[in-house]
C-alpha cells in the first residue's frame, strides 16, 4: 500500500494552464476517486501520478519519497485505460503475462499471484482465447489481471467502464469493488459518471478547469455541496437552482422565509428532486405550482417537470400515479430542512452560522 502526497502541481501546455495549484493527499488503501466535466483535468492529473505526463511544477511523493521526475517503472504503479490496449495477436494469458516479461520478470516466481489473480477474475477458462474472442467485460478483466500481475503500489484506473453496456458496468464494478477490498492497493479512479462515484469512492475529488472544488465522501458532497458547482454536479437528475431576491437580508419561497446575516441582493436557492413531493403538504405550507412540462417513466419511479414562477423544477412521484396532461398545473410542496443556499457574489456555500 502507498500513500500518496501532490503539492502544488501545475500543469500547462503553452498559454493554456490544466491543472493549477493542486494539493492532494491521498491515503493508505484508499479508493479515491476524481470526477469533473470533460476538459476538468482529472485524466491529465492521473498520467502525472503515473509519470506519463511531465509536472509544470510542483511536487509528487510516494511513501515520503519525492517521485516528480522518477519514470514510470521507478514508481510501479499501475495504470487502467478506457481502452483496454490487449494485443490482438496474443492469448488472453499472453496479454497478462507480456509485461512480466518485459520488465524481466521471472514466470515462475509470480505463478501464486497469476493463479490467484486469474481465479479471482474469473479467466480460467479464457486463458487460451484471443481478445477477438471476448466480450468487453472479459477484455476489461484481462485489462486489470495485467495490472494486478505486476503487484502495484497504486492503482491508476481512468474511466475503465465507459466502454462498457449498462449490465456489464455493474458487473465490472462490482469486480473492482471487490478487488479492492482484497487487495487494498490505494486506488485512483477517473469517471465522469455519478453512480460510479457515489457508489466506490472512499473521497471524491470534484474538479473544475483544473482545480479542487471540494473533497469529502460522497455523504459530505451530496448533503453540503461546498459551492454552486459541486451542487449542480453532484446529484442525477441534478439540483434545482434558482437565483432569488434578498430582501432586507430575507429570502422568501413560497410561503418559507429565512433571515441571512449576508450582505447580498441575491442567493442562489437549492432543492434536490427527492426533497419535493407531488401533490399539496398535509399542512398546506410550503407549496408550488407549475406547468407541466413532461414526465418521464425511470422504472420504479417518474421524474416530473414542471415550469414554475421561479424557474424550472424537476421532481419524483410513485410511478403508477397518475399525471394530468402536459401543460396542466401541478401542485408540489418541499421540505424546507432540505433547503441548499449559496452565496449570489462568491457561489459558496451560505453557512449554518449566516442563518438568522
Amino acid at each position: 500500500m502507498s500513500q500518496v502526497k501532490l503539492t502544488h502541481i501545475h500543469k500547462a501546455y503553452e498559454t493554456a494552464t490544466v491543472i493549477n495549484d493542486l494539493s492532494l493527499e491521498i491515503a493508505d488503501g484508499e479508493f479515491l476517486v476524481l470526477v469533473g466535466a470533460s476538459g476538468c483535468g482529472k485524466s491529465t492529473l492521473l498520467r502525472m501520478i503515473a509519470g506519463l505526463e511531465p509536472v509544470s511544477s510542483g511536487a509528487l511523493y510516494c511513501d515520503g519519497k519525492e517521485i516528480t521526475h522518477s519514470s514510470p517503472k521507478v514508481r510501479n504503479f499501475s495504470m487502467i485505460f478506457q481502452s483496454y490496449a490487449l494485443f490482438p495477436h496474443m492469448s488472453v494469458e499472453q496479454n497478462i503475462t507480456f509485461g512480466m516479461k518485459v520488465r524481466g520478470e521471472k514466470l515462475r516466481d509470480k505463478r501464486d499471484l497469476l493463479a490467484q489473480t486469474v481465479a479471482m477474475l474469473q479467466l480460467d477458462e479464457l486463458l487460451k482465447r484471443r481478445p477477438k474472442e471476448l466480450s468487453g467485460g472479459q477484455r476489461q478483466r484481462v485489462a486489470m489481471a495485467r495490472a494486478i500481475v505486476r503487484d502495484p503500489r497504486l492503482f491508476l484506473m481512468d474511466e475503465p467502464l465507459s466502454n462498457l453496456d449498462a449490465k456489464l458496468r455493474h458487473e465490472v464494478r462490482d469486480g473492482i469493488m471487490a478487488l479492492h477490498a482484497r487487495l487494498k492497493t490505494t486506488t485512483v479512479y477517473v469517471t465522469h459518471d455519478q453512480v460510479e462515484a457515489m457508489t466506490m469512492a472512499d473521497r471524491i475529488v470534484v474538479l473544475d478547469k483544473g482545480e479542487i472544488q471540494q473533497i469529502g465522501s460522497p455523504e459530505a458532497l451530496y448533503h453540503s455541496p461546498a459551492n454552486l458547482f459541486v451542487a449542480s454536479f453532484i446529484g442525477s437528475p441534478s439540483m434545482n437552482l434558482w437565483s432569488l431576491p434578498l430582501q432586507n437580508q430575507q429570502l422568501q419561497l413560497c410561503d418559507w422565509t429565512v433571515q441571512l446575516d449576508v450582505d447580498e441582493s441575491k442567493v442562489w436557492l437549492g432543492l434536490r428532486p427527492e426533497h419535493i413531493k407531488l401533490g399539496p403538504s398535509a399542512d398546506g405550507r410550503y407549496q408550488m405550482s407549475g406547468q407541466l412540462l413532461r414526465h418521464e417513466l425511470l422504472g420504479h419511479v417518474r421524474l416530473v417537470c414542471l415550469q414554475t414562477a421561479f424557474g424550472p423544477l424537476q421532481f419524483f412521484c410513485e410511478n403508477d400515479v397518475s399525471l394530468p396532461d402536459v401543460d396542466a398545473t401541478v401542485t408540489c410542496h418541499f421540505l424546507p430542512e432540505r433547503v441548499h443556499l449559496f452565496s449570489g457574489a462568491t457561489q459558496q456555500r451560505i453557512a449554518d452560522k449566516d442563518l438568522l
